[in-house]
């Protein structure tokens, strides 16, 4: 059973709906501890001044704003202590907005919000109310010392909240000029018309769990075989070629029909090996083919997933 982190009320108008805070991830993260190489000695790692070296306690420790070059505003924990947010346990709504209007950029860090003992109703109303408008609560509240913008929105009959990024926390994309280059870049019609075609090829409906952290699950593999004393050989793998401009248009047309061969084959019945052979030694022929040709020079993907990387160039 998942432990509340935090505890209050979501308040607008005169009603307070108390609330507890849960976290909706669990972080899957594989932590590895330092060791000295050689004899497998764990690493520590001690605060120390850069002046003389000395190790400094953490009772000796201030915190300092550097405001140029070794220059340093020293502000004390009590000085700390009278600016932090007031510690109120009241989520304050303070808008109601569309969820379209919210660029996901600004979304941070996800939690569930359940009632407290005695809320249930006064809890289920708000998220009836809420997703028949289909709107989002923009809110204000504190958690550890600090305070939090959050969007609260009803989900499979629970609220969740994410806690959001101040506006000024986020990097503009007209900060970005220099590095997309010129403005005057002229995009061909029908290479345009050759990417909608291979982005509607590769649409689905989204579905989390066929995305899994492939990394993740080949590093435990990694380590259990190491654990077993198998010797493992790494491969080098290749970084992938841009996709140089004149070549655009052959990159889409070879993603778009290695897509639709694709899902031709998949929709096809399970045939005898001899027609097997047969499609094989086709598509044999039709890749030596496409090879022979100089007006590309990509390799033919043979996987949606590489498809899809290639849409990405």
């Amino acid at each position: 059973m998942p432990r509340a982190i935090w505890s209050g009320s979501i308040s607008f108008g005169l009603l307070n709906v108390p609330v507890k805070l849960y976290s909706a991830t669990s972080k899957q993260t594989v932590r590895f501890k330092e060791l000295r190489e050689g004899d497998g000695s764990r690493v520590r790692h001690k605060r120390v001044a850069e002046e003389d070296g000395k190790e400094v306690p953490y009772e000796k420790i201030v915190k300092g704003y550097e405001i140029s070059p070794d220059q340093y505003v020293i502000l004390t924990r009590e000085e700390l202590e009278e600016l932090d947010p007031k510690r109120t346990r009241a989520i304050e709504i303070q808008d109601f907005v569309d969820l379209d209007e919210i660029d996901p950029i600004y979304f941070d860090t996800p939690y569930y919000l359940g009632p407290d003992a005695g809320a249930e109703k006064a809890y289920k109303l708000l998220v009836k109310a809420m997703d028949d408008e289909r709107k989002v609560a923009i809110a204000r509240f504190v958690l550890r010392n600090r305070e939090h913008l959050a969007a609260i929105r009803p989900m499979s009959d629970v609220l969740t909240m994410a806690t959001m990024r101040f506006a000024d926390e986020v990097v503009k994309p007209d900060q970005l000029e220099d590095v997309l280059g010129e403005d005057n870049v002229k995009l061909d019609g029908r290479e345009v018309e050759m990417a909608k075609k291979l982005i509607d090829s590769l649409a689905s409906d989204f579905d989390a769990d066929k995305y899994r952290d492939e990394y993740r699950e080949e590093l435990l593999d990694l380590i259990e075989r190491k654990a077993k004393g198998e010797d493992v050989v790494v491969a080098q793998s290749e970084e992938p070629t841009p996709t140089k401009a004149p070549d655009l248009m052959a990159a889409l047309e070879e993603s778009l029909a290695a897509v639709r061969g694709e899902e031709e084959r998949s929709a096809k019945p399970k045939s005898s090996s001899k027609s097997k052979g047969s499609s094989k030694a086709k598509a044999s022929s039709k890749s030596k083919s496409s090879n022979g040709r100089k007006s590309s020079k990509t390799t033919k993907p043979k996987s949606r997933s590489r498809a899809k990387a290639a849409s990405k160039k």
